[in-house]
């Protein structure tokens, strides 16, 4: 009796269990900001993996915008004459949309897998577990690097000039990389626990790129409404296609991401730091 009313049982100890959650959360920032600092790390990585996956190839990693200038071409062609819309209209748009959209998928399903496909070099490495995170992001952000020019040859044939808008450009793309970052954590470490999930979010991708306009218009769509304000890739494109095609992107869409942004930080931050920890077990 004497014991049990001496020994604090752990239900009564929130000061203790709320030092120890700020603890954790003061390791998991640190963990992401020594991240950073180890840059050269995943940079290496990062350009390693593109260097990789085209090894011997005469024309090395330009095959990722060959292959997406023969898909952009091809679906311009088509989708030009089924909604009977010029192709100096039409082409631009779908490119620019196609080539966004390939980073935005990009960064969500390549960072679902960072920490799975990190699995032998996590084990052997002392280095932070958000390393491979930033990983995936670099290695997309080389992928639209090469896929950029796929827009900038079409709009050069179309005569696009985007002007001074372009600019507003950067920070929509610091942006998504931004967003890119939460979700390589969020999903990476959800993906290391639950090895369905990286299925799971392939076939929402999936889906969501056909009721996300990157091949039709929002003209398109009687009414708008729903299916597009509460699309949050539709806001993820927008942002960084409008001033790529010459118009600034709607006050709603930039709210929209920017709530995305923080609702996704925040979420990530609770996870992550609470379980940053088991991700080399489970992996």
């Amino acid at each position: 009796m004497t014991e049990e009313l001496t020994s604090e049982p752990s239900w009564l100890s929130a000061q203790v269990r709320q030092g120890l959650n700020s603890e954790q959360f003061r390791r998991g920032l640190h963990d992401i900001a020594e991240g950073w600092r180890r840059r050269q790390l995943w940079l290496t990585l990062g350009t390693h993996d593109i260097r990789q996956r085209y090894r011997r190839s005469v024309i090395g990693p330009f095959w990722i915008t060959l292959s997406m200038g023969i898909m952009v071409g091809a679906l311009g062609l088509l989708y030009g004459r089924i909604f009977k819309m010029e192709l100096s209209d039409y082409l631009p748009y779908l490119s620019c949309g196609f080539v966004i959209w390939g980073l935005i998928s990009g960064l969500i399903l390549d960072g679902s897998r960072a920490f799975i496909s990190a699995e032998s070099i996590m084990r052997q490495l002392a280095a932070p577990v958000s390393t491979f995170a930033y990983r995936a992001v670099w290695s997309n952000l080389i992928t639209f690097a090469h896929n950029i020019w796929i827009f900038v040859f079409v709009a050069v044939i179309f005569g696009l000039n985007p002007g001074w808008r372009v600019l507003e450009a950067v920070p929509a793309l610091l942006l998504l990389l931004v967003n890119g970052l939460w979700m390589s954590l969020l999903f990476g470490l959800l993906s290391a626990r639950f090895r369905d999930v990286p299925l799971i979010i392939a076939s929402v991708v999936q889906v969501m790129f056909f009721i996300t306009p990157v091949i039709w218009k929002t003209t398109m769509l009687p009414g708008r409404a729903l299916l597009l304000d509460l699309n949050p890739f539709y806001h993820l494109v927008e942002i960084l296609r409008a001033p790529m095609l010459g118009y600034s992107a709607h006050w709603e869409n930039w709210a929209a991401v920017l709530l995305i942004t923080v609702i996704g930080w925040v979420v990530t931050l609770f996870f992550y730091t609470a379980y940053r920890w088991r991700i080399v077990y489970w992996v």
